[in-house]
């Protein structure tokens, strides 16, 4: 595979395993999901214009997702996650239960989607209490639907960067979602769009997201590929497969 430039500003890298420098902050778990639609001439994905106010990546087209609450770890599902995409996340996963982090890593796609684009991945279910972010998800009428995400690609920001990220992306169909509507008031992206491959790679994306999205076109046209894990160490890029 011949992998598209990416610069140091939003390279992967060292996931702690091996430490650059002591200064070096440790990346958080966060999660980001690539919904595609299949439903028209060419596929086509799910992205998201961010505030140009924010520290980080402002006025960049990027997929929904996020870090890692607590209260993902505990949070209800209508199904689980497939075990061969479970047994994949562990590996490497520097983590003392790695199945439960797997677990939060897939939920908080699903609850980040919902709460930046005001769409559930998810099936229908009885209205029901949560804690804290997972309150709104819940008050909809809807439990997380992991069954359909499998496991795209795994990228982790550089020491050096001020704000640092272990990043795992997973892909889902458009046709898992409860509905193609969004709930409203819902959404913290300035703008959504269904966009194909040749529009996406023209929108202004990090980097990282750029490879994700060169990674999604592989992948649909070649089904069980391994996922690309970016990272550094000894202070260069490198790449394996998870």
């Amino acid at each position: 595979m011949t992998l598209p430039p990416i610069d140091a500003k939003f390279d992967t890298i060292n996931d702690g395993a091996v430490r650059e420098t002591g200064a070096a902050l440790k990346p958080k778990h966060a999660a980001t999901v690539i919904i595609v639609r299949t439903d028209g001439p060419q596929p086509r994905l799910l992205m998201g214009r961010r505030n140009g106010g924010h520290a980080f990546m402002p006025d960049k087209w990027v997929f929904p997702g996020g870090r890692v609450d607590r209260t993902d770890y505990d949070a209800p599902a209508s199904s689980e996650l497939a075990p061969e995409v479970a047994l994949r996340l562990t590996q490497e996963a520097r983590h003392p239960r790695p199945a439960r982090l797997a677990r939060a890593l897939a939920l908080a796609a699903v609850r980040e989607t919902f709460e930046e684009t005001g769409l559930l991945l998810a099936k229908q279910a009885p209205e029901r209490p949560g804690a804290g972010p997972w309150r709104p998800f819940l008050a909809q009428g809807a439990l997380p639907d992991l069954a359909p995400l499998s496991f795209v690609a795994r990228a982790i920001t550089p020491p050096y960067r001020p704000r640092r990220f272990d990043a795992r992306f997973f892909m889902a169909p458009a046709e898992a979602l409860l509905s193609l509507d969004r709930r409203p008031d819902c959404g913290e992206l300035d703008e959504i769009a269904w966009v194909d491959f040749q529009e996406a790679m023209a929108l202004d994306l990090p980097n990282i997201t750029r490879f994700v999205v060169h990674e999604i076109g592989q992948r649909l046209a070649e089904t069980g590929r391994p996922a690309p894990f970016m990272r550094f160490l000894n202070g260069k890029r490198h790449l394996t497969h998870l």
